[in-house]
């Protein structure tokens, strides 16, 4: 039987309209406090979000191109920010600045969790992109969802994946650490478990030179703000290079 982490209360996942419980995640517990509710501007932000979403997977790539998919939640999506300055649109900027010639699709959508981006997996990667890069278990964790369920949702994803014959790059995440112990445990040995389980290359917390800092997130003290993308850009860049066989 599977160990259920009972909370005094739930966080909500961010962006999914609920105001968070004061809470801290990754590895200071000021990152996730503050966060307002967003009522009506969000309803109006996650169609944007889908909308471009929709637009992105199905845009054509241009000839010669090699196709990134990034599955994500609103870390990917890049929630608060316009559209060129989000993660997918700095990464391909970064990768063609290298001369790699790839198109990176947003596929990140704000509040999913690992079951959401799981149920989303077959045809979103129904095109057979060249590289999948796997960002999820952010708002699993903020709602205390058990690690079991998240490890057994990441599993599946790298599984569909890997069988279909796609390089997968996995981020890892943390978990808040109001949660405990036992979960956090519990919780961040996930991603370094099934990328060895699974032989894939790891990056190990996503929001790795971001977290805490109040002058690279949005004042939600959430989400990265247009600096706080162009670090993980920076630092994950090498990753995605190796990934696509470029390093």
């Amino acid at each position: 039987m599977d160990t259920v982490f009972t909370l005094p209360h739930r966080s909500a996942a961010p962006g999914n309209g609920t105001a968070l419980a004061s809470a801290g995640y990754g590895p200071s517990a000021a990152l996730f406090n503050g966060l307002r509710r967003f009522g009506t501007a969000f309803a109006a932000a996650s169609l944007a979000v889908f909308l471009t979403l929709f637009l992105t997977v199905s845009a054509p790539a241009a000839a010669g191109d090699r196709t990134i998919l990034a599955l994500g939640d609103s870390l990917t999506a890049g929630y608060g920010l316009a559209v060129q300055d989000g993660f997918p649109s700095r990464l391909e900027a970064a990768l063609r600045a290298r001369g790699v010639a790839a198109r990176v699709v947003n596929a990140g959508v704000s509040g999913d969790t690992s079951a959401g981006g799981l149920g989303r997996l077959d045809w979103l990667t129904a095109e057979k992109p060249d590289l999948v890069i796997v960002e999820l278990g952010a708002n699993d964790g903020l709602r205390g969802l058990d690690p079991a369920e998240t490890r057994r949702n990441l599993d599946a994803i790298l599984s569909r994946t890997k069988n279909g014959g796609t390089p997968v790059l996995l981020t890892g995440m943390q978990a808040p650490p109001n949660l405990g112990r036992e979960y956090a445990d519990a919780f961040n040995e996930i991603f370094p478990q099934l990328a060895k389980q699974h032989k894939v290359p790891l990056y190990p917390f996503f929001l790795e030179g971001v977290a805490a800092r109040p002058d690279l997130n949005l004042s939600d003290g959430l989400h990265p703000n247009e600096k706080g993308v162009k670090v993980i850009v920076d630092r994950i860049l090498p990753y995605v290079l190796q990934a696509l066989g470029e390093q």
